[in-house]
């Protein structure tokens, strides 16, 4: 080699052990800082979550958050740094403090977290994804009238009409065959998804006549998952380019498909609108409200109908599943409701929405399943206002994002007694053993101006589907789904089949148990 090349040699050697040495440096500093100096040092946390946050977006892309979630939390407590811009509690002041209005409007609200929530496939916002208050609140308050607790009973006839008709075909399977194994996942999405389309659209998805997912509804399960993966797009744009050029073309479609079948049924359902012998629906009570074409457009129309079809049915349908599970894991408790409901009336036809709610161990599973079970487990971030927040008696800094972690809340043993266990007791008035709970942590429905519009609506179907569920068939686990409930987390549960034996009821139960 010539003294020439040679010379060339080193100074390119030179050159990139000076940016190795450049690179090596910032990355120390960058570690340095955010672990021991940053804004948000003072938060205890692993080390490794602060130091960047491709940390929470990979656990949540592999289904793992909610147990890591809860690890971060049983170690380091109420508040927990999880990224570097990212806090999550568990205290059960965090909801309000981060979901709810300010009193006086002194402290501005922590808004959804634009990253986060995004439009729908049509370019406009839902009621979910919407990140001005203001309009939020204005379409809001076009569908509260739709969603009151007055209106839903009015529509009482349509959600037994298909609980009987569920009630129905699980007695045709069993004259059939005596010893047929069901999915209780599939029958509560059949009986969910046929009462929302109804409410939504005026007409049935018609899964529980054919005993079957239609295509459509499957796309909106495949759909799911894909929530999960976009976090990491979100913060890595140049993952998003790539993910574009390879993302495989059903993953496209899906979004696409959902919104076109919303799209075609809605216009189909206003269509109809002027028919005297229409159901009344939801737009319904949205267009008898004076100027009600003019209140939502139909681009507005279109993005809320796609998403009640999927927050108004999936995640009633996973606490059916999560509560059934869990009285089968606990035949006492079982036992209990079974003669609460069998006791409370003389014949199937007497189960109403009204009957129903005076049941109140009944409602005190429904309770305790969303608590272990809750059908929304993962995070809703919210973003600190640019003067910070105060936060479970702490000033938060500003553009911060912050989030209650459901699951990892409901089940920490700061907030409630024995929380591994299901115990619908602790609902019960007079449950002393339990006054020590934090009750108000336990929130599934969210809090504040943005909580679940639809709670109602959940309710009556929850009970009214369980109730004549327990009122007609004797229930037992398979051996399969003994473990059912170790899922992963994709935003939502990714349940497996809950496999039940169901058996016409047994005539010589007692009668007459109502608890007190």
């Amino acid at each position: 080699m010539s003294p020439r090349n040679g010379l060339q040699l080193w100074q390119r050697q030179q050159t990139w052990g000076l940016c190795l040495i450049v690179v090596v440096g910032a990355l120390v500093l960058h570690v340095t800082y955010n672990i021991h100096f940053h804004r948000l040092s003072k938060y205890p946390g692993p080390a490794y979550a602060a130091v960047t946050d491709m940390v929470y977006c990979y656990v949540v892309a592999s289904g793992n958050i909610l147990p890591w979630l809860e690890a971060q939390h049983k170690k380091y407590g109420h508040g927990v740094r999880i990224g570097p811009d990212r806090l999550s509690f568990i205290h059960h002041d965090a909801w309000k403090d981060i979901y709810s209005h300010r009193p006086g409007g002194k402290i501005k609200p922590n808004n959804k977290d634009p990253r986060f929530y995004d439009l729908n496939f049509n370019g406009h916002p839902s009621i979910v994804t919407e990140l001005d208050d203001t309009e939020h609140a204005r379409v809001r308050r076009v569908f509260s009238h739709a969603f009151s607790d007055k209106a839903l009973k009015s529509q009482q006839g349509l959600l037994i009409k298909y609980v009987d008709q569920l009630v129905s075909n699980i007695q045709r399977d069993l004259a059939q065959n005596p010893d047929t194994i069901f999915d209780a996942v599939k029958l509560y999405n059949f009986t969910t998804f046929d009462i929302m389309g109804d409410l939504t659209f005026g007409e049935s998805l018609s899964l529980l006549q054919t005993s079957s997912y239609s295509e459509w509804v499957k796309t909106v399960f495949a759909s799911i998952r894909m929530v999960s993966m976009i976090t990491f797009f979100k913060e890595y744009r140049w993952l998003g380019k790539i993910f574009a050029l390879i993302e495989p073309p059903f993953s496209r479609r899906a979004g696409e498909k959902h919104l076109a079948h919303s799209v075609e049924r809605v216009n189909h359902r206003l269509e109809k609108r002027d028919r005297e012998d229409h159901q009344p629906d939801i737009w319904t009570l949205v267009l008898q409200q004076p100027e009600g074409d003019r209140l939502l457009t139909p681009a507005q129309m279109h993005a809320n109908a796609s998403i009640f079809m999927l927050a108004g049915t999936e995640t009633t349908a996973t606490l059916l599943s999560g509560v059934t599970f869990f009285l089968l894991k606990n035949p006492d408790k079982m036992r209990l409701l079974v003669d609460e409901i069998r006791g409370a009336f003389a014949s199937d036809d007497q189960l109403t929405i009204e009957g129903l709610q005076k049941l109140k161990y009944l409602t005190a599973c429904l309770e305790e399943g969303m608590r272990c079970y809750p059908p929304v487990p993962s995070p809703l971030f919210r973003v600190t206002p640019e003067e910070g927040n105060i936060i479970c008696g702490d000033r938060v800094p500003g553009n911060i994002r912050v989030s209650v972690a459901p699951l990892a809340t409901f089940k920490s043993p700061l907030n409630f007694k024995d929380p591994e266990e299901f115990i619908p007791e602790r609902w019960l008035p007079g449950s002393e053993y339990y006054y020590v709970d934090h009750r108000e942590a336990m929130q599934p429905f969210s809090v504040g101006p943005r909580n679940c519009l639809g709670q109602n609506l959940a309710y009556h179907e929850m009970r009214l589907i369980l109730a004549k569920v327990l009122w007609n068939f004797d229930l037992s686990l398979c051996q399969e789904s003994e473990n059912w409930q170790i899922q992963k987390c994709y935003m939502l549960w990714e349940k497996g089949p809950l496999l039940v034996e169901m058996k016409a009821r047994r005539q010589d139960l007692r009668a007459g148990l109502v608890l007190d």
